[in-house]
């Protein structure tokens, strides 16, 4: 077990990194250190004597922070004595991921997939930003809302907890997948201002939707199989009336053995590359500003505009 005093950052990652290359997925590394407790007045870095040792403190922040650098989870730590704590960094499986998935087109995202089994909303940094997002957009005042890729609703139930009365709401929310747009209607089934739809969102047009005060598209608008710069225009365009508000929200992040891995991965990447993600962005911004909007941008995990 390695034991880390006054040993750089730099040192530590160099050592722990080449550790883990010699460790099966699900491997536990340990390692002793500094009980980041026992002071709380330093910053990273600085030099801590306890008992005439020198040590450089972290915070928890700092191990959990390099635990998903490393491709790891971090367990719960464990008491060595006094001064010391046991770090435990657990090795992901990088080839458990939705992302992976060989499922249909259709289904990549339905119920039967890993897919089904992530919920956003008890992601704090998901759903914090998200929720300043509708505080943002004044969402009392939003009667008719449209989600674009809604699944099963998760944003949904976040803005029936949010508004203060939402029978004066109409949700309606649309999905390329049959049996995730299934569970959502049973989910609400008790809301008749509730509609959902399984559909092409290439092809709104036929729905003949009428406009919406405030459109909601987390993480769709980037599909593969989706023109994203000529749909986006035509939301704002068709869709959207024209003192709406938009909600988008671009990934920058994934989900690896359970755990959403921050940072974005475009195809033929093995490493966080963000790109598409800042042109993506910075593409709307640009495109709602010259349309008058005013435009704001937050978010960590997931980016919000």
């Amino acid at each position: 077990m390695y034991n880390f005093t006054d040993e750089s950052m730099d040192s530590i990652i160099h050592t722990l990194s080449h550790k883990l290359q010699e460790l099966k997925d699900d491997e536990i590394l340990s390692f002793t250190i500094l009980d980041p407790d026992n002071t709380l007045k330093s910053y990273a870095g600085q030099k801590v004597t306890i008992e005439d040792k020198v040590y450089l403190y972290r915070s928890y922040k700092s191990w959990c922070d390099l635990a998903e650098l490393l491709g790891c989870r971090i367990l719960t730590p464990k008491t060595k004595d006094d001064n010391h704590i046991i770090i435990r960094y657990k090795k992901l499986n990088t080839s458990s991921s939705f992302h992976k998935s060989d499922l249909s087109k259709e289904e990549k995202y339905g119920t039967d997939s890993q897919f089904s089994l992530i919920n956003k909303s008890e992601e704090p940094s998901f759903l914090y930003y998200y929720q300043q997002a509708l505080k943002n957009v004044q969402i009392d005042k939003r009667k008719r809302v449209l989600n674009l890729g809604v699944n099963t609703g998760d944003e949904f139930d976040t803005i029936i907890n949010t508004v203060s009365d939402i029978s004066t709401h109409h949700l309606v929310g649309i999905d390329y997948s049959p049996s995730a747009i299934d569970s959502a209607k049973i989910r609400f089934e008790q809301y008749e201002n509730i509609d959902l739809y399984t559909h092409d969102i290439n092809d709104l047009d036929t729905l003949k939707l009428e406009p919406f005060d405030l459109i909601v598209t987390i993480g769709t608008l980037q599909s593969t199989s989706l023109e994203f710069k000529p749909l986006f225009m035509k939301l704002v365009q068709e869709n959207l009336k024209k003192d709406g508000s938009l909600i988008l929200g671009f990934p920058n992040c994934r989900w690896i053995d359970t755990q959403m891995v921050y940072g974005a991965v475009p195809p033929n990447y093995n490493f966080s590359e963000m790109s598409i993600l800042y042109k993506d962005v910075q593409f709307c911004k640009k495109y709602l500003q010259q349309k008058k909007f005013r435009v704001t941008i937050t978010g960590k995990d997931y980016i919000f505009l």
